[in-house]
Order: C-alpha cells, then structure tokens, then sequence
C-alpha cells in the first residue's frame, strides 16, 4: 500500500510556539527492560509461551499486533487487558530515558516551543512512563499508529515529528510535518531513509545540533 503524503500544513501563525511531536518507546524512552519483565510476568501468569526476548525486538506497533503472534484472533482484546492491568508493576521502574531524551526536550523549550508525545502506547501507561523519569512534554497522546499519528500531529499544529520507526515517518508524512528519525530502535537508518524521512539522526544527541541548525 502506498501512502501519499498530505500537503504541507501552512506555517505556524507569527509568534505561536514551534511544535514538535517525539514517540516514546525507543525514542524517547527505552523501555526495552520494562517491557519484557512486563511479558514475562504475564507468561507467567497466563501459561503461555512468549519469547520475552523477541518481543522487544519489535516494538513500535499497538500492543494488539504484538499480542497476536502470541494468542488467537478471539482471545487478543482479552489478553490485552490482562497485559495492561500487569504493565504499571513491571514496565515503569526498569524503564529509562534514551541518550539524548531530555536534552532534546529542553532543546526545544529553549528555542520557545512546544513538546508533545504520540504514542501507539496507552495514554496512561505513556504518562507513567513520562512521570516516573520526570520527562515533561507539554501534551501527551496515545493510542495513535503510523497514519493515525497525523490526528494528534495536525491537532497541535506540529511541525516536526522525531520517531523511531518507518510507521513514525509515514504519520509525519500524513501530518505534513517533517519527519525526523533515530535508529535506535527496530527500523536500520537506511530503512528510515527508504520511507521518507527527512533526516536521520543516529540518536537524540545528536537532535541539538540539527536542531539549531534548522531554527537558524
């Protein structure tokens, strides 16, 4: 399926704050350790083999996607619920802020603009996350995948869209924002390249930078 970007949203009204949308899981925040303990208690508990390990190989995509290599079509919703209820115990603690996370934050509040988070992740679970690590976007939503991304993205008027995975690059393209990737997570920088993105950044210390650059 091929996916047309939209035409560019028009820029920012004069003096009304730059946004700038991040993804959380392996952008922002790794959540590589919390996520498989997560999986793991709920294997546990459920009786079922899950590869823990491979699991996090691959995230990016709603916990849906994930739970179905694992369960039958009819039993995910229900398997999902059980999994959310286990995440807050297991996921939060050993979960901790990617090289550059904050600094790119406060990057960006120094320039005078605005931070938001778009998330496939539940926007409770996103906002545990935020807190715990004291990680303060300015907005947070969840629940929102690739194209879907693009609905929070036009809503607060961002700008640019700073994300992980070619399912990042497609919302940005949907939003009209630019897309700016990090391979630090499951997608290669190539790959990233190949989608769209307009720049790729090996990780968010490198997002200072290029950021200055772009306001200047």
């Amino acid at each position: 399926m091929t996916t047309t970007p939209a035409a560019p949203t028009p820029p920012p009204a004069p003096g009304s704050p730059l946004t700038v949308g991040f993804d959380l899981d392996l952008t922002l925040i790794d959540t590589r350790p919390g996520i498989k303990a997560a999986w793991q208690a709920f294997a546990a508990e459920t009786g079922a083999e899950i590869d823990a390990d491979l699991v996090v190989t691959r995230l990016g995509p709603p916990l849906e996607h994930e739970m179905a290599y694992w369960f039958p079509e009819e039993h995910v919703t229900e398997m999902v619920a059980r999994y959310r209820a286990l995440y807050p115990t297991y996921a939060i603690e050993p979960s901790h802020p990617m090289p550059g996370a904050r600094d790119a934050i406060d990057a960006v509040r120094e320039a005078g603009g605005r931070t938001i988070v778009v998330t496939a992740k539940n926007g409770p679970h996103a906002e545990l996350h935020l807190t715990h690590l004291g990680i303060t976007p300015d907005a947070v939503a969840g629940g929102l995948w690739a194209e879907g991304k693009a609905e929070a993205l036009r809503a607060h008027g961002a700008r640019v869209y700073v994300g992980d995975h070619v399912g990042d690059v497609r919302g940005a393209m949907t939003a009209g924002a630019l897309s700016v990737a990090v391979a630090t997570g499951p997608c290669a920088a190539e790959e990233l390249k190949e989608a769209g993105a307009d720049v790729v950044l090996p990780d968010l210390t490198d997002f200072r930078p290029w950021w200055e650059a772009y306001l200047a």
